[in-house]
């Protein structure tokens, strides 16, 4: 197949998406397929028609691409990189996936992950990996998240959701501890464990720096789990422990910050209740194709809250998905051919 990865971006998980592209990339380029690895926003600038002939050269689109580094990548530096720009689309990317057989979504966060692109790839009739462009919308905005749970009865966190300059009074059924979530983020960017009024107001000025309207949620004190769905079906229950501090941004893809175990070591009806609830979540906004549905376990209630879902998993050597898909004996190859075939039942289509 003639495939082409799309990663980068303009978001702040931009060094995320390239190292989940080049992955994606290697993998498929192991497996025989003609592939070429665009950035979303950069594209390729220059290249000379036919650009079909793109496919077939022998080059290494992941060159250059490196280990997603401690901080957020400086978004300003790169969208000076193209003074003036009007489009997120790169030069001759939308061109390129205009020729290839089906486009590999590794994009993380804003201009990839909300939905824009997957409609603009609909209305162009052009094929992509994951869910459709409704859902994507849905998902990516956690306030919409989790009133669709909670009107498909998915257990969730209490919280409420605040607007910049807004009044705000921390109800009750909240309290302290609590946590600080930009609306629609990801990587754990803009997101801020609270344990008094003080830090509250001090959280809430830090996350209105990312978005105008921010969650403020009840913190549930105990295990966190993630749970991939493919194909509507649950995958083996990952735990999520950081050696320091909650799974931020640093301790998702430094490796050796974070202890995970897959399969989780839980007793197997919390197991099948908790797939259950990922399954239920997806279903919820009508999710296609695959997604992962992230959990908090609180130990004194034996209760499992859904906090999100996200409808591109990360595809980076720490990330989850990969370690699901391994414990049901996919390697990364195959788990990413695996994702293309599932995507394709969207159109009908099978390889």
């Amino acid at each position: 197949m003639k495939i082409v990865v799309l990663a980068g971006g303009i978001s702040t998980e931009r060094d995320v998406s390239l190292s989940s592209g080049k992955n994606i990339y290697e993998a498929l380029k192991g497996k025989g397929h003609q592939v070429i690895l665009l950035d979303l926003f950069l594209g390729l600038p220059g290249a000379e028609e036919p650009l079909d002939r793109l496919f077939a050269e022998e080059r290494d689109w992941a060159a250059q691409i490196g280990a997603v580094a401690e901080n957020i990548p400086d978004i300003d530096a790169v969208r000076a990189l193209r003074p003036g720009y009007r489009s997120l689309l790169g030069p001759n990317v939308l061109r390129l996936c205009q020729l290839c057989d089906i486009v590999f979504l590794g994009l993380h966060g804003e201009g990839g992950e909300d939905g824009r692109l997957q409609a603009l790839f609909d209305l162009m009739g052009i094929r992509y990996t994951g869910t459709g462009h409704s859902s994507s919308a849905l998902c990516m905005d956690k306030h919409i998240t989790k009133q669709m749970f909670r009107g498909f009865g998915v257990p969730t966190p209490p919280s409420v959701t605040v607007r910049k300059g807004q009044h705000f009074r921390l109800p009750e059924s909240i309290g302290y501890p609590c946590m600080v979530k930009t609306c629609c983020g990801g990587s754990s960017v803009g997101v801020y464990r609270v344990e008094s009024e003080a830090e509250l107001a001090h959280a809430l000025d830090k996350a209105f720096y990312y978005e105008e309207q921010v969650i403020v949620e009840r913190r549930i004190i105990g295990r966190e789990f993630t749970v991939s769905v493919v194909d509507g079906e649950a995958l083996p229950v990952i735990e999520i422990a950081p050696l320091n501090g909650f799974y931020d941004y640093k301790n998702k893809y430094q490796p050796g910050s974070t202890i995970e175990t897959c399969p989780a070591d839980i007793p197997p009806e919390l197991t099948k209740r908790i797939q259950r609830h990922a399954e239920q979540a997806c279903a919820a906004v009508d999710i296609e194709s695959y997604a992962r549905v992230d959990f908090m376990y609180d130990e004194r209630s034996g209760e499992d809250y859904a906090l999100e879902v996200n409808t591109l998993p990360g595809m980076t050597p720490t990330s989850l998905i990969p370690q699901a898909a391994a414990a049901i004996g996919y390697s990364f190859p195959d788990l990413c051919e695996w994702l293309i075939q599932v995507s394709m039942k969207k159109y009908g289509d099978t390889i």
